[in-house]
């Protein structure tokens, strides 16, 4: 979710690797040239659609499309919030969204056209706003914390350590809390960057990889050619949304227990089953693994087979020594304490080089910028001056855009009165949620906020890195160490997170959108209202989602099972040891902490020294640390779904790179729809019929025996 568009994966809140091997897009924007000047290569978008009227920004705002953003809304929140109960790595939904939303409207309205009704046509500029619209809902399921930092404040997760698990520290969730902090929060960011849309998209002319590429995307599906491709992926993606539904559906009737069903088939043995390596048959991380790039999943397989297949079972040798053997192994004194500080230091040293390294790329492009601007103000005095001569013109296509970009403006003062307004209310409100989170707290975040936001958001346009999380981890420390352990740090701490992290998620989100917007001819007023109600359908839709699988699955939030919410586990560990320290830690996890911080780094420098040829064999820290706490089986899933789609490119790759991320995102939608019928059963108290397990030959033989006995 930075809920946006083209990265092909999110973890914990992290989307510090918004690369240029971690983005895809589909065969249609690879096919346009992604730079804004579309001249360049001698092919103008603009002239395409040259008799096209473009509607007015009210036009743009229509009542279809609010109602297609709405359902879709529905149906990529319940995926995500599953993605971010199982893992939390969330590929790129936009594909989706954009083939989904197109279809919707473009069937709606051909049967309007035949019936003779049809009153106003579906443009691109529409076809933007539903993209604005839906992602922006979705991505509350992400910038949320529902698998993160909120779920993180609960007492199932509270009760899996035994620091600072006291009730001033714990804060169960309810929808009337969750709901009302979402809207109090969620906004402040697009408020912060509006009076900066003009400096970001016309005179800083930053690229946004993500929103230059979705709005190539839309662009295409507008042209006779581009329309006609646009039907055959929506077909090829509703093929394989029904196959992945069936098929959830279908192991729904084996898992009438625990440990049962084919997602605990132990596909390459029981001892490579009980270290968390098997196949478990998930459609929907088979569909991730063809969206994320080839060295997402490497990464992936390599950090599982370091730590569960060599280093875990090495440290679980060492009980009696390193750690108390009347430890369980999934206690924070035990080889959990390994498990979550090895993977939280691996986060924090692959997000603090990335966050000094956007920053100061942020800098040095500010300090360009300035540089240029300060040059053209200076009198031309002879024939080597800056002159208007000199000054590259505008192509015909930045002409059109610009002056439709600059028609509809959105004063200053609705910005500011805006950012004043809610954080008045927020000041007044959040401390009412999170006690612990005292008023001066959210005043001095919200003194620094639009400036981060300005720094995410500028650092984004020039990178398509978004450093929402990490700025949010430097809020859980800063408050969590000022608030303390004794007064409620902890929960401090992540309620300061969600602060922070909505606030410059949405801002760096917004300007993303506004460039989709300027190469769509898509008003800024219609992608700020679409984002804004996109926002408030998110504040509701996504409590709700959660909520449904917070009461329909008793299991949530545990290690082990189904939805075991990993980063929320991780999230209130941070928020731990910056409140409390390392004292607790078990015997040399400090020192291979360390290690695995500066490891991160280190990767992390040679992969930029080496340059782009080399580096796309080094595998990524961030992507490493994610099985470290969860276990190599959905690796095993994303690397059959690199293989599928390795192998169809082998074959073909012109159907690969067209029908890819249709088909990925077909499976990835059937499966994550199913979670509603199948929460709706739990719910309802309906169990499935069969349980399948898999035992060892001594095990059934003991069964056996008892059941004869």
């Amino acid at each position: 979710m930075d809920r946006s568009s083209s990265i092909n994966k999110k973890t914990d809140g992290d989307e510090t690797h918004r690369n240029e091997e971690q983005r895809v897009t589909t065969n249609t924007t690879n096919n346009n040239n992604n730079n804004d000047d579309d001249d360049v290569k001698g092919a103008s978008t603009e002239k395409t659609f040259e008799g096209t009227e473009v509607p007015t920004w009210q036009k743009q705002l229509t009542v279809r499309a609010f109602v297609v953003s709405f359902v879709l809304g529905i149906l990529f929140t319940f995926i995500v919030m599953k993605l971010n109960l199982t893992t939390g790595i969330i590929p790129s939904l936009n594909v989706s969204a954009g083939l989904l939303g197109f279809f919707f409207v473009k069937t709606w309205t051909k049967f309007l056209e035949k019936s003779g009704l049809l009153k106003q046509p579906f443009t691109r500029q529409e076809n933007t706003v539903i993209q604005t619209c839906v992602v922006a809902t979705s991505g509350i399921a992400f910038s949320g914390g529902f698998g993160s930092y909120l779920f993180g404040m609960s007492e199932i997760i509270a009760k899996q350590t035994t620091e600072a698990n006291n009730s001033q520290n714990i804060k169960n969730p309810s929808l009337s809390w969750m709901i009302g902090f979402l809207f109090v929060v969620s906004f402040l960011g697009l408020f912060s960057v509006v009076p900066l849309r003009k400096i970001m998209i016309i005179d800083f002319k930053l690229i946004y990889p993500s929103g230059t590429a979705t709005a190539h995307l839309i662009n295409s599906f507008h042209t006779p050619r581009g329309a006609k491709l646009a039907k055959k992926q929506v077909r090829a993606l509703g093929k394989f949304f029904s196959f992945s539904f069936l098929w959830g559906f279908f192991q729904w009737f084996f898992t009438s227990g625990d440990g049962c069903g084919f997602v605990n088939f132990p596909t390459f043995g029981l001892k490579a089953y009980d270290n968390r390596f098997y196949f478990d048959f998930s459609a929907t991380y088979v569909g991730v693994g063809m969206i994320c790039p080839y060295l997402i999943n490497v990464s992936l397989l390599i950090g599982a087979i370091l730590s569960w297949g060599i280093m875990w079972p090495l440290i679980w040798n060492r009980k009696g020594d390193w750690f108390s053997a009347e430890y369980k192994s999934s206690s924070l004194h035990s080889l959990q304490g390994y498990r979550v500080f090895i993977a939280i230091a691996m986060i924090l040293g692959d997000g603090l080089y990335n966050f000094i390294k956007v920053l100061g790329r942020t800098m040095y492009g500010l300090y360009n910028q300035f540089q240029e601007k300060k040059a053209k103000l200076v009198l031309p005095v002879d024939n080597h001056s800056t002159s208007p001569s000199n000054t590259p013109a505008l192509s015909y296509d930045d002409q059109i855009r610009t002056r439709l970009f600059l028609k509809d403006q959105i004063p200053t003062w609705i910005a500011i009165a805006g950012y004043l307004t809610i954080a008045a209310i927020s000041t007044a409100t959040l401390p009412h949620i999170f006690p612990p989170l005292k008023w001066y707290y959210i005043i001095v975040i919200y003194i620094f906020a639009p400036a981060l936001a300005f720094c995410n958001a500028y650092g984004c346009g020039l990178t398509d890195w978004s450093l929402a999380s990490t700025y949010g981890k430097l809020a859980i420390f800063v408050i969590g160490a000022w608030a303390g352990g004794s007064h409620g740090g902890v929960l401090a701490g992540l309620a300061a997170c969600g602060v922070m992290m909505n606030i410059v998620s949405t801002a760096s989100d917004l300007t993303q959108d506004f460039k989709t917007g300027y190469m769509t001819l898509a008003s800024p007023r219609s992608m700020f209202i679409s984002q804004i109600i996109g926002t408030a359908m998110g504040c509701v839709i996504s409590p709700c989602v959660f909520w449904l699988f917070y009461k329909a699955f008793d299991d949530i939030g545990v290690d082990g099972s189904h939805y075991p919410a990993p980063y929320a586990s991780v999230y209130r560990n941070m928020a731990i040891l910056g409140v409390e320290g390392v004292s607790a830690l078990p015997k040399n996890c400090l020192t291979l902490c360390y290690v695995f911080f500066i490891g991160a780094v280190v990767i992390n420098g040679i992969r930029d020294a080496v340059g782009k040829k080399w580096s796309r064999f080094i595998p990524l820290p961030m992507a490493m640390a994610i099985p470290f706490y969860i276990g190599g089986y959905f690796t095993i899933d994303m690397c059959v779904g690199s293989l599928i789609l390795f192998v169809w490119e082998k074959i073909d790759k012109a159907k690969a790179d067209a029908f890819g991320p249709a088909v990925a995102s077909g499976l990835i939608c059937g499966d994550g729809i199913w979670t509603l019928p199948g929460s709706i059963l739990a719910l309802l108290g309906v169990n499935p019929p069969i349980c399948m397990k898999f035992l060892s030959g001594k095990a059934n033989a003991r069964v056996d025996a008892f059941l004869a006995g």
